[in-house]
């Protein structure tokens, strides 16, 4: 982590077009998001402006303290409809009171970010699946499309309804509807699908807001028809504010703060590495945080709600061909010079037309590509996904989030509680007659192999107790055991015990546990604990040639002179009487 980590891109603003590249890049950024600042707030149930006072000073703070070149902060559909679900039921959205709990999460949630980040907990964004985002995205943009219904068809419905009571409500109240809003919404609808098909330079929001508000205004004119619309917007740069960190309003932030925090992180990690991997950029995730709490925290105080990475205007920032983050931070700024010229334009601009654009970014973010992945691939990540997608819908947004993180850390910790416990054997088959896994291979009376892929913690130990103890059950004269330890990354104190178990067990049968490529930080814990002296350490191998030499060396004679099977290269000097046994030396070949 670096305290300016600005310092490290600003002296590649000195070669040849890259301040140039940088500058269109960020008059593009500005541009996009002026349309996308309105909805979202629209979204969030804050005032229109402040959609856009989110885009300005937080893309700002991100760009200069976070590690992407291409991230650009501000609001995104997610964070805003969280934020919207989380609050509603404190306060009236677009009240007072809303816009002060708006504040003070975001004002939480940068100071939550921030710690996250000093203390590099960079790493909690991985348990977070890919099937929760996917689903959570799907189960907002349905509650998008549903909340906006009321503004296409020009229905007066109370905010903030759960799912359900928003569809019953708008079929109640149905034939009450305006047709000249839902004419605009429709027209405003269709410009916008044919605009992103036929005039993709220019941004679709922006062709369909001009469509949408020029119709209004020629029914307004010609018709005598008063549609609602969203009304004047402060040509002003964002005002001052001040977050209210009372204790009971602190207290009921507080559940919302966890689920808004983990999930903006998330969206923002996930994005500047998506687009690192494109650039070859190497991101910091510890530095992501710092950028992103520092954006939310500092936006606070400057009228912004939650900001985080957004997709759409990161993706279009690198594909504008921005080289270093100071394209985000010319967007942010650029954005204050346009709004102060045409925020008054906003008063024309109907709901319908609103909601009509929110339709197109709603169904814009569902991936169905990897909806149709996922639901093909993984029963496990499909059950996630669509319980997330249910639990969106049906439940708060922040326990939906936490349900489907909780839903995965289950399914990671089954999948990591039974590891792959595989008997191994020389296939003849193979060259130098490798090791392999199948029913058809031919084992030493002797000598079991097995080899355990996973780590031995204590969610696994009983699995892997019973599999050991179902193999010496069943082939209680393979009184010998190596267990093949290369794939076993991790050990804690229940999976010493266990080897140690297994080691005392095997001595009682006449045999030995030996283990073959234990891994350093594996064979301290095991020395540490004192659980080496039982094992034994003359029983750690390094090389499979000298585990398996030892290993044949303490075999029962007298039952290798009467096998059959042969499978070992030292088998080969064994005769079939009691002859003595002659060590093979590991240069006379290996199995």
């Amino acid at each position: 982590m670096k305290l300016f980590p600005f310092l490290l891109w600003w002296p590649e603003l000195r070669h040849t077009g890259v301040a140039r590249a940088d500058l269109m890049a960020g008059i593009t950024g500005a541009i996009v998001v002026l349309p996308q600042g309105v909805a979202f707030a629209t979204i969030a149930g804050m005032p229109p402006e402040y959609g856009l006072y989110a885009a300005m000073v937080p893309a700002i703070i991100a760009a200069l303290f976070g590690s992407s070149h291409h991230l650009v902060s501000g609001p995104t559909t997610a964070a805003s409809i969280v934020l919207f679900s989380s609050l509603s039921a404190l306060a009236e959205p677009g009240s007072a009171d809303f816009v002060r709990y708006a504040l003070t999460l975001t004002f939480l949630v940068g100071v939550l970010q921030l710690i996250m980040g000093l203390a590099r907990l960079g790493v909690l964004v991985n348990f977070i699946s890919h099937s929760v985002i996917v689903g959570f995205t799907a189960g907002a943009a349905i509650l998008i499309i549903a909340h906006q219904l009321r503004h296409f068809f020009g229905l007066d419905i109370p905010r903030g309804l759960h799912f359900h009571e928003t569809l019953f409500a708008i079929a109640y109240n149905l034939e009450d509807a305006s047709w000249a809003s839902a004419v605009v919404g429709v027209v405003t609808l269709a410009a916008g699908i044919l605009g992103k098909r036929w005039l993709p330079k220019i941004p679709y929001m922006i062709t369909a807001l001009v469509v949408g508000s020029g119709l209004a205004t020629v029914l307004a004119v010609v018709g005598g028809v008063e549609l609602a619309v969203v009304g004047s917007i402060p040509a002003a740069l964002p005002p001052l504010s001040a977050p209210d960190l009372s204790f009971d309003t602190v207290k009921q932030l507080a559940p919302a703060v966890v689920a808004v925090s983990l999930f903006a992180l998330t969206e923002a990690v996930s994005i500047s590495r998506s687009l690192a991997a494109r650039s070859g950029q190497l991101i910091n995730g510890n530095q992501e945080f710092i950028g992103q709490g520092l954006s939310n925290l500092v936006g606070a105080f400057f009228s912004a709600y939650v900001a985080t990475g957004s997709f759409n205007r990161s993706g279009v920032n690198y594909q504008a061909g921005a080289r270093t983050p100071l394209a985000a931070i010319l967007a942010g700024v650029f954005l204050m010079a346009i709004v102060v010229l045409v925020a008054p334009l906003f008063k024309y601009l109907p709901n319908a037309g609103m909601a009509s654009v929110l339709f197109l970014v709603a169904w814009g973010i569902i991936d169905f590509h990897h909806i149709r992945k996922i639901m093909m691939t993984s029963r496990s990540e499909s059950m996630v996904l669509v319980a997330t997608f249910a639990a969106t819908l049906l439940l708060e947004l922040e326990f939906a989030i936490m349900l489907g993180v909780l839903l995965s850390l289950v399914i990671y910790l089954s999948q990591a509680s039974h590891p792959q416990v595989l008997v191994r054997a020389p296939d003849p088959a193979l060259p130098k007659h490798r090791f392999n896994t199948g029913a058809h291979l031919v084992e030493c009376p002797q000598f079991k192999m097995v080899r355990v892929d996973g780590s031995l913690f204590f969610g696994a130990v009983n699995f892997v107790a019973e599999r050991l103890r179902v193999i010496a059950n069943r082939h209680p004269q393979q009184k010998h055991l190596l267990i093949l330890a290369r794939s076993i990354g991790f050990i804690d104190v229940a999976g010493a015990e266990l080897l140690a178990r297994e080691a005392r067990n095997r001595k009682d049968m006449g045999g030995a546990l030996y283990l073959h490529a234990v891994k350093p930080q594996v064979r301290q814990t095991l020395s540490e604990g004192g659980y080496l002296d039982e094992i034994g350490e003359q029983n750690l191998f390094e090389t499979k040639s000298e585990s398996i030499i030892e290993v044949f060396s303490r075999l029962d004679r007298r039952i290798c002179a009467r096998c059959d099977r042969r499978i070992f290269m030292e088998c080969a000097n064994v005769p079939r009487n009691e002859a003595p046994y002659r060590r093979v030396s590991e240069d006379e070949g290996r199995t």
